[in-house]
């Protein structure tokens, strides 16, 4: 979420914070808009409200908390549970490297159709052109025509 407040802080534009309450860090960061920041005591309420006010998710390299909120998402997509929006996964080696998304085609536990829910980019004019492909800001427009193993920018 930094890069992202620190973007457009760079901009000198407002930019929302989401931060979570852990015993021993994590403050918020120095780029989200005070006024705009909350504090959330539990994960599931932050992820919660991050899900139902997004109209994109685009995934840069991270940890646990990355994944976390990836899967959430992606799950709610797969599932049906939230609206289509566009799903960008930042540095297509790095996500290929860290979810094994062919062994879990073969062994069944997703169907290869729910790979089409989200595509990968290389660079910020890559991400910004899958998200404007997917329909970003076009109400039930979605990702579902790409094709897994290969994204459709020219970007990427």
């Amino acid at each position: 979420m930094e890069a992202a407040n620190r973007g457009a802080n760079d901009a000198s534009a407002p930019s929302i914070g989401f931060n979570i309450t852990l015993p021993h860090e994590q403050q918020p960061n120095r780029y989200s808009t005070p006024e705009l920041t909350f504090r959330f005591h539990y994960f599931a309420m932050r992820k919660m409200h991050l899900a139902m006010r997004a109209n994109a998710l685009v995934a840069f390299p991270g940890g646990f908390g990355t994944l976390d909120e990836l899967f959430e998402i992606l799950t709610l997509r797969q599932t049906k549970k939230s609206p289509a929006i566009p799903i960008v996964l930042f540095d297509e080696q790095y996500w290929r490297s860290v979810v094994n998304f062919e062994a879990l085609i073969d062994s069944g536990t997703i169907d290869r159709s729910d790979c089409d829910i989200f595509r990968f980019a290389e660079t910020a004019e890559g991400v910004w052109s899958e998200l404007i492909s997917c329909g970003l800001g076009v109400p039930g427009l979605s990702c579902q025509a790409s094709k897994f193993g290969r994204a459709k920018s020219s970007h990427a």
